[in-house]
């Protein structure tokens, strides 16, 4: 027992020691986050020299190539298909309301024209600054911009490669100043939240490096990353601009949001998602079309539409915002299977979209049977279960049932409430992939 408290203690003055103390959001920010929270759905977009291989984002560390090796697809990295306004109307139509859009990955390229660093997108034969064109567009067309950057480097010498788990191929030999590598996160980050408007919110990601393996009974960081200072930065330099961690523990004092990779909220089918759900934060998940990040040439396990639908749909009857990835190829097309799957979700919500956006978690959660998401006097059942001919509902919170009807057409739909308990007695589903009934309540 007072080993386990002593790793606790441990445990919290580590994470105390890169907490942003004494944070309270501004009123920029705590509107940011209730937008957020509505917004429900948004597109993650991997993409730099590390789709030139078409194996992933991680091939860097996974094929062990050195930095001088890996250096060369500076010069090959040359998207004349990029395509700024088709990929933000390609979001847009999809029904999504905000971009993820890599900065900078682990491998330390940089998409935008950085001072910090020559490995960036203005050294390649492309010569255009990535952010900055979708950053415009993205203002342009009324989609909310958030940036991915790589809190890890496989690249620089002071990040602290010598103390992390990945990496450790890439030919290093000298461990630099750990300081100066922090210096240089504030320097970039003070770039992209100086020089291309309005940013939504920063999406970190490499924390776990630093950290024992996943499940360890102490998942304190080794190293600190002084996120008091960083986390300072931001909110100093865009108060509304939200924070979000893809550090798999509970989120940190100064994070604005909540992520989970690969894994509905509560779950932890990836191995990855130990932490709880917070209760106070929005939360978002991400996931992938295929199995792939980044641009993978053999990966065709492409999700169906119904699977894609079903991660929109039980992720909002969590209460959470579904971040959806496609992985561009090198020359800045995006291939067509992701572009199809996009299109098809957006004429989805555009009949069902009043389900999903602006909704909170049902009063129940998931279920065999499909979802629940709620709106003010409405609650919304989403039915995935294609031969369900009926659905009971205990412990059924509302005194009185007014309507209840397809959201489709309207048509009706038959209830009964009697003693807390509703039943929904369903007309037949085989064509649809998610029949949605919309029950209208009175306390």
């Amino acid at each position: 027992m007072k080993k386990m408290y002593l790793l606790i203690l441990y445990a919290c003055i580590a994470i105390s020691s890169y907490a942003q103390s004494n944070y309270t959001p501004a009123p920029e920010n705590l509107k940011a986050r209730q937008w957020f929270a509505d917004a429900k759905f948004g597109l993650f977009i991997h993409w730099g020299p590390f789709s030139i291989p078409g194996d992933g984002e991680w091939v860097m560390n996974n094929r062990n190539i050195t930095v001088k090796n890996y250096t060369r697809l500076m010069d090959f990295f040359n998207p004349i298909e990029f395509d700024a306004a088709k990929w933000v109307g390609m979001a847009k139509d999809a029904g999504m309301k905000y971009i993820t859009l890599i900065t900078r990955h682990h491998d330390g390229f940089s998409m935008w024209d950085t001072k910090y660093s020559d490995f960036n997108i203005m050294n390649t034969p492309y010569k255009k600054d990535i952010v900055k064109m979708m950053a415009d567009e993205c203002h342009k067309q009324g989609i909310k911009l958030f940036l991915y950057y790589s809190l890890l480097d496989w690249r620089r010498d002071d990040y602290s490669w010598t103390t992390g788990r990945t990496g450790k191929g890439t030919g290093r030999t000298v461990q630099g100043n750990w300081n100066d590598y922090i210096a240089f996160m504030k320097n970039q980050l003070t770039e992209l939240l100086t020089n291309y408007g309005e940013i939504g919110g920063i999406w970190f990601d490499g924390h776990w490096d630093q950290t024992a393996p996943e499940g360890a009974a102490d998942r304190s960081a080794r190293i600190d990353w002084h996120y008091d200072e960083i986390y300072g930065l931001i909110h100093k330099l865009q108060p509304q601009c939200m924070i979000g961690n893809n550090h798999h523990l509970t989120p940190f004092p100064g994070e604005d949001f909540q992520m989970f990779e690969k894994d509905l909220p509560g779950e932890n089918k990836s191995g990855l998602s130990y932490q709880e759900a917070s209760d106070k934060l929005p939360v978002e998940t991400c996931e992938t079309i295929n199995n792939s990040w980044g641009f993978n040439i053999t990966d065709t396990t492409y999700k169906t539409h119904e699977q894609l639908l079903q991660y929109l749909v039980k992720a909002s009857g969590l209460g959470a915002n579904f971040l959806l990835n496609i992985g561009p190829m090198p020359n800045g097309e995006i291939q067509p299977e992701f572009v199809e799957r996009l299109h098809w979700m957006g004429e989805w919500l555009r009949v069902y979209g009043e389900s999903i956006y602006n909704t909170t978690a049902g009063y129940v959660k998931p279920q065999s049977w499909g979802c629940m998401t709620q709106k003010e006097n409405k609650i919304y059942l989403h039915f995935f279960d294609k031969q369900r001919a009926s659905v009971i509902l205990e412990q059924f919170p509302y005194r009185k049932i007014t309507k209840a009807y397809l959201l489709k057409d309207k048509s009706s739909v038959k209830t009964q409430l009697k003693n807390g308990t509703a039943q929904l007695f369903l007309p037949d589903n085989d064509m649809e992939p998610d029949m949605v009934v919309v029950m209208e309540v009175k306390n």
